[in-house]
């Protein structure tokens, strides 16, 4: 089998198993450094923890990050870059995204 191949392999097993490989306990292990792994992950966590319909203030963003990971500054930072997640300009509400960039 040619390295290429075994390549293309292992990435349709990793796009397979999702995000679940990213995660121990509950808990997000790290933030992938790979922006498609990493855009898989704010995806997931999109739809997991926020929903569809709903505006939430920064703390309760913070907090519905942090039952994934300590470091929810930076995951509201991806999540907000990504266009996952919208906010006002003064960043006192937060909606998720009818649409990604």
């Amino acid at each position: 089998m040619s390295q290429s191949t075994e390549q293309q392999e292992h990435a349709d097993q990793r796009s397979r198993r999702g995000v679940a490989d990213l995660f121990s306990g509950g808990r997000l292990i790290a933030v992938p450094r790979k922006a498609a792994r990493r855009e898989q992950l704010l995806a997931h966590l999109t739809e997991t923890l926020f929903a569809p319909d709903r505006e939430y203030s920064e703390p309760e963003v913070n907090d519905a990050l942090r039952t994934v990971h300590e470091d929810c500054s930076a995951l509201r930072r991806y999540l907000i870059t990504s266009g996952h997640l919208t906010r006002t300009r003064d960043g006192s509400s937060y909606r998720r995204a009818t649409t990604t960039r």
